[in-house]
């Protein structure tokens, strides 16, 4: 599939900015939190303007973003539309929870909004990965591995933005530090089994079982339908080179996952705080290249069932 810009950014920085909706929801609910109003309103108005700025980026895929407020209208069959609806239902407890906390600071209020805030943003998250993982014709997708994945970046991006904003406000709360190393070790596995996943499975759809000529011997393209590209083989017949594939993939895991999570292992074991705030600081950094990178590859891998038709064996 072609890589649109749009969409990874959409993913990534939505995918971040839910994440660290859902973990401060947790600390918001479990009183872990430092009790100082500017931190609040900080963590979650970075948290609201990830989110903002992916849904707005979204819309920019459409043929027709002026009527991108249509999705919302089928969300009973459609899981695009019940991320457009979650999306924004996730924006109610998340903001309400900004202005109490800014405002009256934490307190019982707090306490209530944080857990619906959690809930609502890991159900948007969820829906995303839904819209991929409920695409049949595109077998890199349609596995057990994407929706897992999803939430346990969206979790991983979040704490690591989470734990560096702790940083600014003082020494960091240890417990922090930990719920982002674990999400990472579980995202840094989870990406790797989806990748093995794929590389050594391929989709049930050959040409033969596509035309329904199985029956009859090898099914091969005698001529292509048409002598010029076409939007099918633009958006849908994308190719990304082994090598280069190879290549991001090193990128992606290093940036990605091993150093935020050596940085952060840093941050938790320094005695001083400057090296803390930078380490924790610098895997922030490293994390937003690293699963662009990821998220890139997710698209550029994927295989479309109807690239059988233009003479591919195996999808």
């Amino acid at each position: 599939m072609n890589p649109a810009f749009s969409v990874i950014f959409f993913t990534t920085a939505s995918g971040a900015g839910y994440g660290l909706i859902a973990l401060f929801g947790i600390g918001a609910m479990l009183g872990l939190l430092p009790d100082d109003r500017w931190f609040g309103g900080v963590s979650l108005g970075v948290a609201l303007a990830l989110v903002s700025a992916g849904l707005l980026s979204s819309t920019f895929h459409l043929g027709r973003p002026e009527r991108a407020w249509r999705a919302f209208s089928q969300w009973r069959t459609s899981w695009l539309s019940r991320e457009g609806v979650l999306s924004v239902l996730a924006f109610v407890p998340a903001g309400l929870l900004w202005l109490v906390w800014m405002f009256c600071g934490p307190g019982l209020w707090t306490m209530i909004l944080g857990p619906i805030a959690t809930l609502l943003a890991l159900a948007t998250v969820w829906a995303t990965a839904m819209i991929y993982a409920s695409l049949k014709p595109i077998h890199q997708w349609h596995n057990k591995w994407v929706l897992p994945n999803y939430l346990a970046l969206a979790l991983f991006t979040g704490g690591v933005l989470l734990y560096g904003l702790l940083h600014l406000w003082g020494p960091a709360l240890p417990l922090a530090g930990e719920a982002a190393l674990v999400a990472g070790l579980i995202a840094l596995t989870l990406k790797r089994l989806y990748w093995n996943f794929i590389d050594r499975t391929a989709a049930a759809s050959t040409p033969e079982t596509a035309t329904g000529l199985g029956h009859l011997g090898k099914v091969r393209l005698f001529e292509a339908p048409h002598t010029e590209s076409n939007y099918l083989l633009k958006e849908m017949g994308f190719k990304v080179g082994r090598k280069h594939a190879a290549k991001l993939r090193r990128i992606a895991l290093i940036a990605g996952f091993y150093i935020p999570i050596l940085l952060t292992m840093l941050a938790l074991t320094s005695a001083g705080q400057s090296v803390a705030v930078a380490s924790s600081l610098l895997s922030v950094l490293s994390i937003a290249i690293g699963i662009v990178a990821e998220r890139w590859l997710f698209f550029a891998e994927a295989k479309h069932t109807v690239m059988l038709y233009y003479g591919a064996e195996r999808v």
